[in-house]
């Protein structure tokens, strides 16, 4: 009953951060500077690229051309126009989480904090027994001695 309830407060944790995260980015219309690289592959900072990344240029709010790398649609080249996504400070959200993404990730934790209380429950109710076993062979060892010590030498 613990392993599950842990699991649902951990995947309900990494959910409510996700969508905090999310409102505190907002949206604006990018010109897309350069083109992107024509292969999609691995990123050298260990994510999987199923969007190509390219520079932008975008109009901040206070009326500042900044740029930034984004993540682009397939087939978008120079020129294009697209949406880009933004944090608190103005700095290009690099890889966004997508909702089914930030889903995912949500099960994921809570599976995994769900299978490692279980795990930890399992364990220490093992150990208890094993320790509660301990005590009664040595009881039992106690006993068996008193009793053979009595059939031995029986009092007179």
């Amino acid at each position: 009953m613990l392993a599950p309830a842990a699991g649902a407060v951990a995947g309900s944790a990494v959910d409510d951060a996700s969508q905090q995260q999310s409102r505190q980015w907002h949206t604006v219309s990018a010109v897309v500077t350069k083109d992107p690289p024509a292969s999609i592959g691995v990123e050298p900072l260990g994510g999987a690229g199923g969007r190509p990344h390219t520079t932008v240029r975008w109009t901040a709010p206070d009326g500042t051309v900044r740029t930034g790398e984004a993540a682009v649609a397939p087939g978008v080249k120079a020129g294009d126009r697209t949406t880009v996504r933004l944090d608190r400070h103005g700095s290009v959200v690099r890889n966004p989480v997508s909702p089914e993404g930030s889903l995912a990730e949500s099960i994921a934790m809570g599976t995994v904090a769900a299978s490692g209380t279980g795990v930890v429950l399992l364990g220490a109710e093992r150990a208890g027994a094993h320790l509660l076993n301990r005590r009664r062979y040595a009881q039992w060892e106690k006993e068996w001695a008193e009793a053979d010590s009595q059939w031995h030498h029986p009092q007179r």
